[in-house]
């Protein structure tokens, strides 16, 4: 089936063709023709297929005839992320080259006055995260009342930030003669819930099993002591061929100490997270995009909506709390049938977050062998700047290095006998800093009747 056979019109097939895709995808094969037709849609599929032109698409061509009010936009798309957004609107340029509507980006980290300009002049397409687009109405900068088409994407993400009452909120603010298309890639009990609020006879359209992950994405787990993340990171990093790849971290603090430890090892590296500002972060963006950096250290905010061509790894540094974010992580490669790698790095810590993860995916994380290597030494050396750091004094300075003071008889006295209880025990062979390699199931993970599952 090609996109002429959607019902799509000619002008937008051309753009289409010319963006270089050919044949449509599962979920757009069959959401688009329900989208043309008027129907409000339940749309779940897992990431990387498509779901973003499955709306964007017949959303041109319904657009293409009338034309927008000033600050009364026709359709509205609200996305969670500020980098899903941004994904969405660079869409809507490419496939809408050849029709002449306006689209507005509403995120945060960007001039108020430059879009109430565009706002101004009127726009066909409003995309916008919650938070910014309350901002422009509690300004009096914009009317939703003539929004005709809604579009809420990736509506997991929404529950997960706490974006619901925002987005409740918005929809009160629009007409009820409206069409309104869900999706998003996980569908759990309280998405359909929220979904029935907002949708009339919706038709709902699912191409695969809810939170499944491509069969092109090998999955890999590694067991490995916090302490010795990152020298196991360096090793992955240099047995794999690496082209280009995402590294998750769960706490911002880390992605900036992991990304100057690469940096340090000699990996070209940048880091992105949510409170960089809007500038720097899409500069980093460009730099990752056009293969002027090899590693981005991340974190969950781009885990939705990132489309990087060519993606071959992708790395979890942390366990996601979330089981349904190791999908959305991992989805950024292996897209649109390519072939893509995916770590784990799970510390005994992490048991009751990787069973998680494997009870939604629905299968185990296999053990990773490395090709004809052995495994790391019990106790291998720690590259220097990964041996602890001194603790810090408050307002973030290490602490100085004290004098040590000589000590009187009597103190020698005291003590005598008590060096023996500070010489640290040996590592046994059960508590080696790498484990799991050559066995079958992890060390952690071998009586599941005793691992929490939250």
């Amino acid at each position: 089936m090609n996109f002429s056979d959607l019902g799509l019109s000619e002008a937008l097939v051309g753009a289409v063709e010319a963006a270089g895709y050919e044949t449509p995808t599962p979920i757009q094969e069959k959401a688009i023709p329900i989208v043309l037709m008027g129907r409000d849609v339940l749309g779940c599929a897992q990431t990387g297929t498509g779901k973003t032109a499955s709306f964007t698409l017949p959303m041109i061509d319904i657009l293409a005839s009338g034309r927008a009010k000033a600050r009364m936009p026709r359709s509205l798309i609200i996305a969670p992320t500020r980098e899903l957004a941004a994904q969405v609107a660079a869409n809507f340029e490419t496939y809408g080259k050849n029709h002449k509507l306006n689209m507005a980006l509403l995120i945060g980290g960007v001039s108020f006055d430059e879009q109430e300009q565009k706002l101004d002049r009127g726009v066909d397409v409003l995309i916008a995260t919650p938070g910014r687009l309350l901002d422009h109405f509690e300004r009096g900068k914009i009317l939703l009342s003539d929004v005709k088409i809604l579009v809420i994407d990736e509506a997991d993400r929404m529950l997960d930030m706490g974006f619901i009452p925002d987005v409740e909120r918005i929809v009160g603010l629009l007409s009820r003669l409206r069409q309104t298309l869900f999706f998003s890639a996980t569908m759990a009990p309280e998405i359909r819930r929220i979904g029935e609020k907002f949708l009339m006879n919706p038709k709902e359209i699912s191409v695969s099993a809810p939170a499944t992950t491509a069969k092109t994405i090998y999955q890999g787990l590694l067991e490995v002591e916090s302490k010795d993340k990152r020298q196991m990171l360096r090793r992955l990093l240099e047995t794999e061929n690496v082209k280009n790849a995402l590294i998750f971290c769960n706490r911002k603090r880390d992605i900036g100490v992991l990304q100057r430890s690469l940096v340090r090892h000699g990996f070209n590296a940048v880091s992105l997270h949510g409170d960089m500002s809007q500038p720097a972060r899409l500069e980093t963006l460009e730099k990752f995009k056009n293969d002027q950096a090899d590693l981005m250290v991340c974190s969950d905010v781009a885990a939705r909506g990132l489309d990087i061509k060519g993606l071959s790894h992708v790395f979890n540094f942390d366990v996601p709390s979330n089981a349904e974010d190791y999908v959305h992580r991992i989805g950024r490669t292996g897209r649109a049938g390519a072939d893509g790698r995916a770590f784990t790095l799970a510390s005994s810590a992490d048991a009751r977050y990787l069973a998680g993860i494997q009870k939604l995916i629905g299968k185990k994380i296999p053990l990773h062998q490395f090709d004809g290597a052995e495994p790391a030494p019990e106790n291998a050396p720690l590259a220097e700047d990964d041996a602890a750091q001194p603790v810090a004094k408050r307002g973030g300075r290490k602490a100085k290095q004290e004098p040590q003071k000589p000590q009187s008889k009597r103190s020698r006295e005291n003590n005598r006998g008590r060096d023996k209880e500070l010489v640290p025990m040996p590592l046994s062979e059960e508590k080696s800093p790498v484990i799991g390699f050559g066995t079958e199931t992890p060390a952690f993970m071998r009586s599941p009747a005793k691992v929490k599952t939250g």
